[in-house]
């Protein structure tokens, strides 16, 4: 079992902290061989989280807590421009020295910094902070739009959604592209699981398919790179080099779905992303993923999601929305009274 400590701050924003619970538990309830242990664990001095969702937060885990992390997690916090406390500083470059992986994300990734522990390496923090961040870390190449950056063992991120890109991130190194692509769609949406038997099983059999020395994994990847294709399970058959029966029975045993469920749940999964991500009308998103008519599109994700493929777009970006301006709330409410221009005296990082 992989143990992940996430080091909260004094004014950590309520969704920081949280998104990693949400990202690593839905990873492992919906994949049975992925474990994860996750820690809450705080300073000294610890007060509680700040905006969106002021709360108190009592952990049995101070910083010994991060002597035996696999992976140690560093959200933003309301001091993020200050020296870190020794204590703090101590005990990630404790877990550095002993080869944790560290992950940063949003302003934690100031703190991250003044260790030290990313001089000469890319790193990433909010873009609204990313000049600040180079200006006071020269020696740190600053990535300007945010996106996750590996620079192993320390990965850095934005931080909107609580960090969930970097959190989805780690998953993806830990268990693969599949398990991460479906904890992005349980966490996001919440969704439920389908009712039928064989589609509980489906998001477990999204990793098990990769590996084997008889693997469907060739010919899954080739199904999801021709969603927009008419597949018949003859075509899918030759594609694996088996009869039709022989693809059925081992589609079963490796993803508990048959082929065309297996086609189905890709294309609604397929759909979602592209909802998410783009403008396209939901007609041009139906042709794209082999739904071919917008009517067959909706009947099919609704029946897979519970919800329509409009009000599914409508609903991530207003959630997207939401904790993008929690973000900025939080940050408003740690910026100093003067800005931190080039002539201010706070702008090398020390305060006084």
């Amino acid at each position: 079992m992989s143990v992940i400590a996430v080091l909260a701050l004094d004014g950590v924003p309520g969704h920081e902290l949280t998104g990693p619970g949400m990202c690593f538990g839905t990873a492992a309830r919906h994949h049975p061989h992925v474990a994860y242990e996750l820690r809450y664990c705080t300073a000294p001095g610890f007060r509680g989280t700040g905006l969106p969702a002021p709360f108190a937060v009592e952990t049995p885990w101070g910083l010994d807590g991060l002597a035996d992390a696999d992976t140690v997690l560093l959200p933003g916090h309301a001091a993020f421009r200050d020296e870190p406390d020794p204590g703090v500083a101590d005990a990630l470059r404790a877990a550095a020295d002993r080869g944790a992986r560290i992950g940063a994300f949003g302003t934690g990734t100031f703190t991250l910094a003044a260790t030290g522990l990313l001089d000469g390496r890319r790193a990433a923090t909010g873009r609204q902070y990313a000049a600040e961040l180079a200006r006071r870390h020269p020696l740190i190449d600053v990535d300007p739009e945010g996106v996750v950056v590996n620079a192993d063992p320390f990965h850095s991120a934005a931080g909107v959604l609580g960090g969930l890109d970097l959190c989805l991130h780690l998953i993806t190194l830990d268990h693969g592209t599949p398990v991460a692509i479906e904890t992005e769609r349980q966490v996001f949406m919440q969704l439920h699981a389908p009712a039928d038997a064989d589609a509980e099983k489906a998001p477990a059999a999204a990793s098990r398919h990769r590996a084997g020395p008889h693997s469907l994994g060739p010919t899954t990847r080739w199904m999801e790179a021709h969603l927009d294709h008419p597949l018949t399970l003859s075509d899918i058959a030759d594609h694996a080099g088996l009869t039709v029966r022989g693809l059925n029975r081992r589609f079963r045993a490796e993803t508990g779905l048959s082929p065309l469920q297996y086609l189905l749940r890709a294309r609604v999964q397929a759909a979602q992303r592209l909802l998410e991500r783009g403008d396209e009308p939901v007609e041009r998103i139906a042709v794209r993923t082999g739904f071919g008519t917008p009517a067959n599109l909706r009947h099919h994700f609704q029946h897979h999601t519970g919800t329509g493929p409009r009000v599914y777009r409508t609903a991530f970006r207003s959630l997207v929305a939401t904790l993008t301006w929690a973000e900025g709330k939080n940050a408003e409410a740690a910026e100093p009274a003067a800005s931190g221009g080039a002539d201010d005296p706070g702008a090398d990082g020390r305060h006084g």
